[in-house]
């Protein structure tokens, strides 16, 4: 079964015999998966395999970007341009119209970056990431010494001239993204196990950020990583055995089973009903109910 139930809400989700197809296989350890609304493709990140791929609306995968700096979690903003977190460089890059790459961050408080994770942007161009320090590891990234102290969240201005910290008590910050509204502000701890809840301001300051959701039950491998929302207001997030389907109010409908250690995911397709997941070694797809968010 690919299909978890633990309340009936469940069922508004995704069919209890939905069944989980292997799009492509392969890789290394998949991440950061994004899809192109207008163009109808999906991009996503190999971090150890130094590549991004791209799966064309044919159903091919071809090579996007090698080498990717080790990319992993990756969005679009509001003009369709890709931000991309790569740990082999411990900065925020984005890639222009005409295929050049601007980077927007690089240093906080004249110290290294730690190695940006994952990014979302609020509706009005602010752009916000989590740094970790997976991508100073071997294997994830490139092993060297650590110059930051703290692990955190962080918000730049989509000029990448400014940049705050919003929070540095995280263990392992990781999967983010915004409530409906862009008015709360939603960051997991991968090391921790549990989703924190920042309310944030119209200047792009935050508040608040008490634990909400402990993402702990579950059969299977995982953690809280790759974290995004529906178009319902549901909060998606990885955790043991698959991905976990959480309603605003913290109640765990059910777990979206997956055949592989998985860290994150992204709707797609016509109708934004096709859920990609990247999962260790592979890109898998399942349809869905309920439909996710357009990045642009």
């Amino acid at each position: 079964m690919s299909v978890e139930i633990r309340t009936e809400g469940m069922h508004d989700i995704i069919d209890a015999n939905a069944t989980l197809e292997k799009v492509a296989g392969g890789f290394l350890f998949t991440e950061g998966p994004i899809w192109h609304p207008v163009e109808k493709h999906l991009t996503f990140s190999d971090i150890p395999g130094n590549e991004m791929f791209r799966l064309g609306p044919d159903g091919k995968v071809a090579s996007f970007r090698k080498p990717s700096n080790m990319g992993n979690g990756n969005t679009y903003d509001a003009q369709g341009r890709i931000l991309t977190c790569q740990h082999a460089t411990s900065s925020l890059t984005r890639t222009e119209a005409d295929g050049s790459i601007t980077t927007l961050a690089t240093h906080f408080d004249g110290k290294e970056l730690n190695s940006p994770n994952d990014v979302v942007v609020r509706n009005d161009g602010l752009i916000y990431f989590t740094d970790p320090t997976y991508g100073r590891l071997d294997y994830f990234g490139v092993e060297r010494e650590l110059q930051m102290g703290a692990q955190g969240v962080y918000c730049v201005t989509p000029d990448g001239k400014t940049i705050t910290r919003l929070a540095d008590d995280f263990a392992q910050p990781n999967g983010l993204c915004f409530s409906l509204d862009h008015a709360t502000l939603y960051v997991n701890d991968t090391e921790h196990k549990h989703i924190r809840k920042f309310d944030i301001a119209e200047d792009g300051t935050a508040t608040g950020g008490d634990v909400w959701v402990e993402v702990t039950v579950g059969e299977g491998e995982g953690h809280p990583d790759g974290m995004k929302i529906d178009s319902k207001g549901n909060v998606y997030c990885t955790g043991p055995g698959g991905i976990h389907v959480i309603t605003p109010s913290g109640e765990t409908l059910g777990v979206i089973r997956t055949a592989e250690f998985t860290a994150n995911f992204a709707w797609g397709g016509e109708d934004l009903t096709d859920l990609y997941i990247t999962s260790s070694t592979s890109l898998y797809r399942i349809s869905v109910k309920s439909s996710g968010l357009p990045l642009f």
